[in-house]
């Protein structure tokens, strides 16, 4: 069983969670798939990094998925697993650690980069 405790009482609790899986543990038990999708998007990212030169909301946002995938990979191969830490206790959402933020960081920073790019096109 997991210890929970509550952090910001009925927003965020704190929680020790074993993750072979995704998101709400979806995909359990499928470690070589993850090291094999990991690998993948760690590539294409670094690849777009190395395109995005100049480009500093895109560099920034892609170093933030760099970063969040690589910690998520290094849990895989080091755990077999990724240790999620992170509850929000206000609705249903799947508990998350800090390579998950860095990832979701990341991607929204890559949202604000597109529209921008495209306001000044258009």
């Amino acid at each position: 069983m997991n210890a929970v405790h509550q952090f910001i009482p009925g927003i965020l609790s704190l929680t020790n969670l074993r993750n072979d899986g995704a998101a709400w543990s979806i995909l359990q038990g499928k470690t070589t798939f993850f090291y094999l999708i990991t690998v993948v998007a760690l590539s294409v990212l670094i690849y777009f990094l190395y395109q995005t030169r100049g480009h500093w909301l895109y560099q920034v946002s892609l170093s933030f998925m760099i970063a969040g995938a690589f910690g998520n990979f290094v849990d895989r191969i080091r755990l077999k697993y990724v240790v999620d830490m992170f509850q929000i206790d206000f609705i249903n959402f799947p508990i998350f650690n800090v390579a998950d933020f860095s990832l979701t960081i990341g991607v929204i920073l890559l949202f604000v980069a597109i529209i921008k790019e495209d306001k000044l096109e258009g």
